[in-house]
């Protein structure tokens, strides 16, 4: 198989597996957060902002030193395997210590025994990363999506089952622990890896030094992400957190679908050809503009629906985190130029110069929420839009300095996606306006109205305008399209 062939390969099958992941993500969400209360949820995030802070230093970047390595075998993988296991016991026994101190500094006495008892994952995650980084090294995504599916769906049952029972905020907790522990035997299962412990320290020194960039530029983007949830959790309280993060977490799941899908398979073939920049230009900008056409029609559709959409799926308590929705849509176009120009540096080795980018706009997001909060939940939504967009023309002009390149190539590449979402923009804009708004038309009218037709005016859009740049993907959707009639035809009598 190609290097091409096994990129596409990679990413359907990451579709596949974080499209139903995100789809039973949702499904479960809905039924969690009517279970639930958004101060349970802002709990949960507190948490997580310490547990993934610490979580980035176990994990070291070594994961993605394995899958970027030109060679690796099973002693690479066992030294690793090792260091990170002893980590993750050291982490474990520093969190149980350390926890009484967060449960006081955020009031929260309750946090004591949540932060315990999340910090198990740390004896669980070695296992994990070294078995996804195999399957990923292999470009088996197959594999790696019907485990993250399985592993979803039981993760978002049993959530569900212990919310129905009462158990409030555990709910959340500890069924993380239980779909890790799911994927880990399926994984073992899947893999030939003989994870035992291997002290050689030569290996673990050569794959923690390009590990040890990784790290460092994951802390600087974590803080970027998590550093407003400290401050609004401190400043705000847990349930303005959690209607923030309502917000936000709907507003990236096309970005979250996508980009897991692409960036993997992206990162390792981008690794495999580091030296032809010819050839990393041209993913590069090929990542763009599909992401730009499956992405941003969805953002378009957000902007519209979103205070609706919340109403009739979340109910009444959630019906805050509407606008803030809608606004952070904006910050989906931006994460379509800067995740791919984080591929590019990452595997050119160009990590420090993102993280230095990564380091300014961390100053502006903290600015921004401290004066967003000013104006609530909407002026931190457009806070973090700002930031977003100072981040893509940063990250940008580093990647300029890495390939031979120009601003027309990113115009011409944005321009596909940009264009057809202009001409939705103006069909939703009619449909809104014979609709007369949704503070006029019934909720759940006004967001199956627009839902239908923007995706019918899109779709029919994207097959049949001739624009060279998307030939060859429309083409193979009218193809798919037609087979999908034929077995139809065949099987109805």
């Amino acid at each position: 198989m190609s290097l091409g062939q096994s990129i596409r390969s990679g990413v359907k099958w990451l579709v596949v597996g974080k499209l139903g992941n995100r789809l039973m993500e949702f499904a479960f969400g809905v039924v969690l957060a009517r279970l639930l209360v958004p101060a349970d949820f802002g709990m949960i995030a507190t948490i997580a902002v310490f547990t993934g802070f610490v979580g980035m230093f176990t994990s070291g970047g070594m994961g993605q030193s394995l899958i970027r390595a030109k060679a690796a075998d099973a002693n690479d993988f066992t030294a690793v395997f090792t260091l990170q296991l002893g980590m993750g016991v050291l982490v474990y026994l520093a969190f149980f210590v350390a926890a009484p101190w967060i449960a006081h500094l955020f009031e929260q006495p309750l946090y004591t025994d949540l932060i315990r008892i999340s910090a198990l994952s740390f004896l669980l995650r070695p296992f994990l990363v070294m078995r996804n980084s195999w399957l990923n090294r292999e470009m088996n995504f197959k594999s790696r999506s019907l485990v993250d599916v399985m592993g979803g769906f039981v993760t978002g049952l049993a959530s569900a089952l212990m919310a129905w029972g009462g158990m409030g905020v555990w709910s959340l907790l500890l069924t993380g622990l239980v779909g890790a522990l799911f994927q880990n035997l399926w994984l073992a299962r899947l893999t030939p890896l003989k994870l035992q412990l291997n002290m050689d320290v030569a290996t673990m020194r050569k794959h923690s030094a390009y590990g040890f960039k990784i790290v460092a530029n994951d802390f600087v983007g974590y803080l970027r992400s998590e550093s407003k949830s400290l401050i609004l959790s401190k400043l705000a309280g847990p349930a303005f957190l959690g209607l923030f993060n309502k917000a936000e977490s709907l507003s990236r799941l096309p970005n979250q679908l996508m980009m897991s899908a692409t960036i993997e398979p992206v990162f390792r073939a981008m690794s495999k050809v580091q030296d032809d920049l010819d050839q990393t230009k041209y993913m590069f900008y090929r990542t763009i503009t599909l992401l730009m056409v499956y992405t941003t029609p969805i953002y378009v559709l957000l902007w519209w629906i979103a205070e609706p959409f919340i109403g009739v799926v979340y109910g009444e308590k959630w019906l805050l985190a509407g606008a803030p929705m809608s606004i952070l849509a904006i910050a989906g176009v931006f994460l379509n130029v800067s995740f791919p120009c984080g591929v590019v540096l990452a595997a050119q080795n160009r990590l420090g110069q993102e993280m230095l980018a990564q380091s300014i706009n961390l100053l502006v997001i903290i600015g921004a929420c401290f004066v967003g909060l000013s104006w609530g939940l909407e002026g931190v939504a457009w806070g973090i839009v700002l930031s977003q967009a100072l981040a893509a023309l940063h990250f940008y002009w580093l990647v300029r300095r890495t390939l031979p390149t120009r601003v027309s190539d990113l115009m011409r590449a944005a321009a596909p996606g940009l264009s057809l979402s202009a001409l939705l923009l103006g069909v939703l804009a009619l449909t809104n306006f014979l609709l007369g708004g949704h503070e006029s038309a019934a909720p759940l009218l006004y967001l199956l109205v627009m839902s239908f037709c923007g995706g019918l005016f899109y779709v029919a859009a994207f097959l049949l305008i001739p624009i060279p740049a998307l030939r060859t993907e429309a083409t193979r959707w009218r193809q798919k399209l037609g087979v999908g009639v034929a077995v139809l035809k065949r099987a109805l009598p």
